[in-house]
């Protein structure tokens, strides 16, 4: 998968805390990836339809980029087929 390419990503570093679950509600064929947080809250837009794993693989991209953080760091725990995931970060 190509990395995102997204621009005035916030910085998500302060929640990259071994053990720490991430909660995320994720838009799947979105015009554009894109990611927000608002009021702590973190929301995820992604192009890549909700199918085949390939919206939650967009959407651990993105969120690991924000975070500076490799991918492969995290771990989705919860949400493998609804719009709110939980990812686990882990060294």
């Amino acid at each position: 998968m190509a990395k995102p390419k997204l621009q005035n990503m916030p910085d998500l570093s302060q929640r990259a805390v071994p053990g720490a679950e991430i909660s995320v509600t994720v838009t799947p064929k979105a015009a554009r990836d894109g990611i927000a947080v608002r009021e702590g809250a973190i929301r995820i837009a992604v192009t890549a339809p909700p199918e085949n794993g390939k919206a939650n693989a967009a959407v651990r991209a993105i969120l690991a980029k924000a975070m500076g953080v490799a991918p492969s760091k995290l771990t989705l725990k919860r949400g493998q087929t609804s719009r709110e995931k939980t990812f686990v970060y882990s060294l």
